[in-house]
């Protein structure tokens, strides 16, 4: 899978958004916000195809956190997009 073109994530007085660019991107019914770690698989991630593995990869190599719990954390953020439509 892989972060769908015309996505963006922006720091908006201080909070991660993703902003969609052209209509069909857009949806006004739900705005995700991403908290520090979430923005950072963002970063890492968009651009490229990747996996739940792949996520989970990022959470434990740069925060103090164990695989489980990165997984589970991952697999929520992961069905978050799919719902917004980030993904392709």
């Amino acid at each position: 899978m892989r972060i769908k073109e015309g996505f963006e994530l922006r720091n908006i007085c201080g909070e991660n958004i993703v902003i969609g660019h052209g209509l069909e991107n857009i949806n006004f019914t739900k705005v995700i916000s991403m908290n520090e770690s979430a923005a950072d698989i963002w970063n890492q991630l968009v651009g490229k195809e990747f996996t739940l593995d792949d996520m989970v990869r990022v959470l434990t190599d740069n925060y103090e956190v164990d695989e489980e719990t990165a997984r589970r954390d991952c697999e929520k953020l992961l069905k978050d997009w799919q719902e917004a439509a980030f993904l392709e």
